[in-house]
């Protein structure tokens, strides 16, 4: 739609309308994709997948662990052999199956374990089966540990995450709103834009899922809810401050709201190519975990730019006037005080530049307390988990890693010499040598299991330095080492060493998608670099916050990594924004007071959009699993700093210290102004005319 005419917003409109009810059903069921398309976890050639694919050749889903304990009722008087009879049929009717169901008595007496393996299907209803039979046995509390525990209190905190995030994050975005606008039906018809995009997009999503097209997963869910509310809410707080800055010169609506759409069309496809291209290169990871939210985000972000491009603007003329009741469509926005900061940074460019920079250095210098070592799964999950309380009691009576022992698959022929290793290394508390099933003693085999027991939680980072010791001590015997700790270890080596690849990769995108809209390249280069140092403060302040009310600064390579992209691209957002319009006035008044307009007319609307993004990524701290809180807490700090420093003192301060050389090499970097051609004649008049169809050349 080139030029609104009022069919055709009307028609929009019910396009819209037509397409959420249709598609409406599909985004509600978005939550079963999400449990049809969990990708493979481990990496392709790491040990521990090799272990997995002698184990299960035919690659089906795999049995977890569940470690069912009993503790006595009174601790004094122990575990009876009663109890242990009771234990063990009561297993063998649940599991139908004789083998591994014997429980273990503990050393000191006052408990028993029984480790078996159930399916991943149905994990809810089977464990629940097994907790209420294994109640039975008289005089004992029942624990349920081990990874299938675990596992199903994953499930459960994310089953109750997206209402919890959608609420927060919508909460907290309509009181910016109802701020930034003071008026209620603006406010909410740019909730109603957001919501609506959101409908679709998960839709979308569904259907691709379902088709085998995308395989997404729970955090993929969880960013994208966030991420559409925010980049929606943004786009439409730039087109909204546009139209009315338009509305103050043209009396017509459509005209203003034609003029205002060309304007912000260029920075809003900018900003939605930027994130979708950045996430885009998560595909190039080496983990099915970190390459699903890529394309989920990309599509995300089409629905993003063209909800606010095509609904909202039919919307708000649809609605006339009265969409700013109770003020006035043509006041003016208070620009005090972008006025008062743009003298200030006009005045001593070099010096707020400098004192920018050296605060960012200053947060920066703090981002190695952010350590990626890994956090345990029991201190990522809700403190109440049950499995959480059920490792914790297991701790107290058996080694940490009964539950997920070490596997180690080693030639038949050096069996006992490899186990004889395994015993004698740090961190392993006892090891068993399984034959293969259905093979006689007599008989020859090609390699067998040995089980090896941890002496300490297998999530743990001193399970992952077992694991390393082990592998080390027998290179050259022809032995793998698998089982949940090899695996976590061998999927934090991969997602660090993903990072040196990826991070590169997403600069360069970046500086792409700047140098084509700007149509220069040392301004490129310099928002890059400014985006790098403010992510690494955001790392530093956001570390520094985490050691003061966790008192560690511990997490995930993969929170890094998310954090990183999601910085780098949102934060050159709010950037394309300022620099866009500065370029456009520049191109008419020169730098200097390019840089000025520039300010005066985006410092509230940029200002206001970096709240609301801080305000819905700052809704995942409010999550109960550690790792969103951590990617919540880090973009939401990194955001603000983009925001309220990058954007409003240290890029243009950089702007108005250079001159026209930030242009370099284009045209405006040697003093001269493009000029358009006449209306209809080459392509510089249609870029001209695109960037703001009121001005003149």
């Amino acid at each position: 739609m080139r030029r609104f005419t009022k069919s055709g917003t009307l028609l929009m409109v019910v396009l819209w309308a037509a397409l959420v009810v249709l598609t409406s059903p599909y985004a509600l069921r978005l939550g079963e994709a999400v449990q049809a398309g969990q990708a493979g976890r481990l990496p392709a050639g790491a040990e521990s997948a090799g272990v997995a694919a002698l184990l299960n050749p035919s690659g089906s889903s795999e049995s977890l662990p569940l470690a069912v304990l009993w503790t006595a009722g009174e601790p004094e008087a122990g575990i009876t052999s009663f109890q242990q009879v009771e234990a063990h049929r009561i297993l063998t009717e649940v599991t139908d199956s004789r083998s591994g169901t014997e429980p273990s008595l503990a050393q000191d007496g006052e408990a028993m374990i029984a480790v078996i393996p159930i399916g991943p299907d149905n994990l809810s209803a089977r464990l629940d089966h097994i907790r209420d039979a294994s109640d039975a046995v008289p005089g004992t509390e029942v624990h349920l540990a081990g990874p299938a525990a675990a596992q199903l209190d994953l499930n459960n905190a994310f089953a109750h995450t997206d209402g919890m995030l959608l609420a927060a994050a919508l909460g907290g975005v309509l009181v910016i709103l109802l701020l930034v606008y003071r008026s209620p039906l603006l406010s909410v018809l740019v909730m109603i834009t957001a919501l609506l995009t959101l409908a679709v997009a998960c839709a979308l999503l569904y259907l691709t899922a379902r088709t085998g097209w995308l395989e997404i997963d729970r955090q993929s869910q969880g960013i994208v809810l966030v991420l559409v509310i925010g980049a929606t809410i943004d786009y439409a707080l730039l087109l909204t401050a546009r139209y009315q800055e338009e509305l103050e010169h043209r009396a017509d609506l459509v005209q203003a709201m034609t003029s205002a759409r060309k304007a912000t069309t260029p920075p809003v496809l900018a900003s939605a190519a930027t994130v979708a291209c950045a996430m885009m290169v998560l595909t190039a990871s080496s983990l099915p975990s970190s390459r699903s939210p890529g394309p989920v985000v990309a599509v995300a972000m089409i629905c993003c730019a063209a909800a606010s491009l095509t609904f909202l603007p039919a919307a708000l003329l649809l609605v006339g006037r009265s969409v700013f009741w109770p003020r006035s469509a043509t006041t003016a926005p208070k620009t005090a005080l972008w006025s008062r900061l743009a003298r200030v940074t006009e005045r001593r460019p070099r010096r707020t530049w400098l004192a920018g920079l050296l605060l960012l250095s200053a947060g920066a210098a703090l981002a190695p307390l952010l350590s990626q070592q890994g956090v345990p799964l029991r201190r990522a999950l809700p403190v109440a988990a049950p499995s959480v309380t059920g490792q914790s009691i297991l701790e107290q009576h058996f080694p940490a890693g009964v539950a997920s022992p070490l596997v180690i698959i080693a030639p038949c022929a050096r069996a006992e010499d490899v186990r004889a290793v395994a015993t004698a290394s740090p961190g392993i508390a006892y090891t068993v040598i399984i034959p293969p099933a259905g093979t006689p003693p007599t008989a020859k085999c090609e390699h067998t299991q040995i089980l090896a027991t941890l002496a300490d939680g297998p999530d743990s980072r001193q399970a992952q330095d077992t694991v390393e010791g082990l592998r080390t001590t027998l290179d050259g015997t022809g032995a793998l080492v698998g089982g949940q700790a090899a695996q976590l270890l061998d999927l934090h080596r991969t997602a660090v060493a993903d990072q040196w690849l990826i991070m590169p990769l997403v600069l360069l995108v970046v500086l792409a998608v700047l140098v084509v809209l700007l149509r220069c390249l040392l301004l490129p280069l310099l928002l890059v670099i400014a985006a790098w140092i403010s992510l690494l403060a955001a790392f530093g302040t956001a570390a520094a916050v985490f050691r003061l009310t966790a008192g560690a600064a511990a997490t995930e390579p993969a929170v890094v990594l998310f954090s990183f992209v999601f910085l780098i691209a949102l934060g050159v957002d709010y950037n394309i924004f300022l620099v866009h319009r500065v370029r456009h006035e520049a191109l008419e008044a020169g730098t200097r007071a390019g840089v000025r307009k520039g300010l005066l007319t985006t410092g509230r609307v940029i200002s206001a959009a970096g709240l609301v993004l801080a305000a819905t990524f700052g809704a995942l701290t409010a999550m109960p699993l550690l790792y969103l809180a951590q990617i919540g807490s880090i973009v939401a700090v990194g955001v603000l700093i983009d925001t309220l420093l990058v954007r409003l003192f240290l890029v243009p301060a950089l702007i108005l210290d250079l001159g026209d050389r930030v242009w370099w090499p284009g045209l405006l970097s040697r003093g001269r102004t493009p000029q358009p051609a006449p209306p209809g004649h080459g392509h510089e008049a249609v870029s001209h005319s695109a960037s703001d169809p009121a001005s003149k050349p």
